[in-house]
């Protein structure tokens, strides 16, 4: 059967403390379930015995407790809860099956049904692998090793995870076929923003491992359909939605090797890179309404324009009224003060061209990228 269990952990142990009720609910990420499956699997392959609970050491320390199930000796189960946190991954069955490897001391790990196979270079994995990040690999070891010091071999599976996947980005990273085994730390966050920006770097590795040039940075799904029409022949791969993180985005584009980046959005955020705040979000950074004001001076505005720059705190109002007046010149302005904040702030060569949309993303307005068809083009038949 292989060599002997290691006692540690067979005992039960006692749960997280409970939630702070005044707080959303933390929950475990895929990593963290697999583990713990994992770790269960062995007990039973080896022992014979499925445990009803089993705990696991997190990557950042202390460690976690699980329910097991199982739906076939050996093969083990965790329900993933991920909190508060909108997961599509949440319920999931995150399971592990064993089988023992004679004469070896290594524990290899493989994708099952649900779990994602990878396609394409630039996500630190093996094409043709399973998508199992290197953390939750390293975690799957350490839950083994605690219980089981022969060799194993541990396939991961997800059911219904090809269905999942769907609602992920798993596809614009060369993902098929199912769910990615994720995390960090092991611990979901309710409404963490760092799954969201670990995704976005990596849709930027995968771009560039595929020899493209140039990057398409879009601050949310309506900036990004603008974007795919504004960019028809440009590989799917390259567009990349990057939220308030245009700061983050920028720099990871620099840093690994984009020549030029095409970054679409719509008025706030843009007045907000032309004032320096790369990091766009409205509870972050508040719009400054001289900005507005300089660039309508700047461009000689009517007194409708100037007053509208100052007249609340949003920069919405001003470019409605640009627009009602037939005025584009201010937005210009401001799309070219934001391409010098851009490049000042990331330090470095690369060509970055900012485009503003309209409210809902059906047209561009202006842009410095005179190639691309806008309606400041159309007004002024440039």
């Amino acid at each position: 059967m292989g060599k002997d269990l290691n006692p540690i952990d067979l005992q039960d142990v006692l749960p997280p403390p409970p939630p702070n009720k005044r707080s959303l609910r933390t929950g475990w990420t895929t990593g963290s379930c697999a583990a713990a499956a994992a770790k269960a699997s062995v007990i039973a392959t080896v022992s014979g015995k499925i445990p009803d609970r089993i705990s696991i050491p997190l990557p950042k320390g202390g460690r976690a407790t699980f329910n097991v199930l199982t739906d076939a000796y050996s093969r083990c189960y965790i329900i993933k809860d991920a909190g508060d946190d909108p997961d599509c991954t949440d319920g999931a069955h995150v399971t592990a099956e064993s089988y023992i490897v004679v004469d070896s001391d290594e524990i290899l790990i493989e994708g099952g049904e649900g779990v994602g196979t990878v396609t394409l270079s630039g996500l630190g994995l093996t094409v043709g692998g399973p998508a199992i990040n290197p953390v939750p690999q390293k975690m799957i070891k350490e839950a083994i090793r605690e219980v089981y010091s022969g060799g194993v071999r541990i396939v991961i599976s997800v059911p219904g995870g090809e269905e999942m996947a769907k609602k992920t980005t798993n596809a614009r990273l060369g993902i098929v076929g199912g769910i990615s085994i994720l995390g960090t730390t092991g611990v979901v966050k309710p409404f963490s923003t760092s799954s969201f920006r670990s995704a976005m770097v990596q849709q930027l590795d995968v771009a560039r491992s595929q020899g493209e040039r140039e990057a398409i940075l879009a601050t949310g799904s309506k900036s990004e359909s603008c974007a795919r029409y504004l960019f028809p022949k440009a590989n799917p791969l390259v567009f990349t939605e990057i939220g308030d993180y245009s700061g983050v985005a920028l720099k990871h584009s620099a840093k690994v090797g984009f020549e030029s980046v095409q970054w679409v959005g719509m008025v706030g955020k843009v007045t907000k890179l032309a004032q320096g705040m790369l990091m766009t979000h409205f509870h972050r950074s508040n719009v400054d309404t001289q900005v507005l004001r300089d660039a309508a001076l700047a461009s000689r505005s009517a007194k409708d324009v100037l007053e509208a720059a100052t007249a609340t705190n949003t920069a919405r109002h001003f470019f409605e009224v640009c627009l009602e007046q037939g005025d584009l010149e201010p937005l210009l302005h401001l799309v070219k003060q934001a391409r010098v904040s851009c490049a000042k702030d990331i330090k470095c060569t690369v060509r970055i061209d900012i485009t503003m949309v309209d409210l809902e993303g059906t047209e561009a307005i202006v842009s410095t990228n005179p190639n691309l068809p806008t309606r400041y083009q159309k007004w002024y038949n440039l």
